[in-house]
């Protein structure tokens, strides 16, 4: 894949950071002249997410370095596959060790639980979404990881769709209002509005959302309000939705189900970088 200019540049940022003026032990001890080979082997099962930016690491610090990959992102890695292959000078590949597991081990964690989630409600209609509580800086790669996981992106920033929250609401007044000085100042984008009750939902499909979020709503209050939005607005449930009750968040019929743990609490997996050679 080509990597973003953006995310290219996060990844030289993450290299100053580690690197900083020189890796201090690999320079003493590592002749400069020195190649070697490495894998990247995996050390539990999960899905593969951010090969593509764990292998660009090296590529910044030296064009030469070469690599096989045994594996793509999305595959299904068991414990003890070789991943990929890394072979070039050695001091190159100490040096973006850690940058590049990482990456790789924090991606290939949200890709491994965000499928977990679309496994549970499989056959359901309703879509497992992320949410912008990400990594500051690394929001591409973390919404690239939900995807690869199975899942799909809620609006990338606050530039690309319109969801009018609590604070919004608080400020003018209603729901009411805040809809309609949407609908007077731009035409490009659905509206979603957050709710909190069945009377703010009522307001909201009566002003003419498109989408509502149910924020925290309990499973019967969320198929109360499938009732009362079936077939004029679409609905999405979020809030202390786990993996223990997704699938009862699913049954009741919502079109999306939107999950903040899937970036800000997936745990990384295990995988080692070896020198082989």
């Amino acid at each position: 894949m080509d990597i973003p200019l953006g995310v290219g540049n996060i990844i030289r940022v993450a290299l100053e950071e580690d690197v900083g003026q020189g890796d201090v032990t690999t320079i003493l001890l590592i002749p400069e002249d020195s190649i070697s080979k490495a894998h990247y082997i995996a050390k539990e099962d999960f899905i593969l997410a951010g090969l593509p930016f764990a292998l660009e690491v090296f590529k910044i610090i030296d064009s030469s370095i070469s690599y096989k990959t045994f594996y793509e992102d999305g595959s299904k890695i068991k414990k003890g596959d070789v991943i990929a292959e890394i072979s070039g000078k050695t001091r190159v590949i100490l040096k973006g060790e850690r940058v590049s597991l990482n990456f790789l081990q924090r991606l290939s964690g949200i890709a491994t639980l965000t499928n977990k989630y679309v496994k549970k409600i499989k056959g359901l209609k309703a879509k497992i979404l992320d949410t912008r509580k990400t990594t500051p800086c690394i929001r591409f790669m973390e919404k690239y990881a939900v995807k690869i996981g199975g899942g799909y992106n809620h609006r990338f920033g606050l530039f690309d769709g319109i969801l009018i929250k609590d604070n919004h609401i608080k400020i003018l007044g209603s729901i009411k209002k805040a809809i309609n000085r949407t609908k007077k100042g731009h035409h490009l984008f659905k509206i979603e509005v957050e709710v909190k009750n069945h009377k703010e939902l009522k307001e909201a499909i009566e002003a003419g959302a498109d989408i509502v979020m149910l924020d925290n709503m309990s499973i019967d209050e969320v198929k109360k309000a499938v009732e009362i939005a079936r077939g004029m607005v679409m609905l999405e449930a979020s809030g202390n939705i786990s993996l223990d009750n997704v699938i009862e968040v699913a049954e009741t019929g919502v079109d999306f189900i939107s999950i903040g743990a899937l970036t800000h609490s997936a745990p990384a997996v295990d995988i080692n970088l070896k020198i082989v050679g």
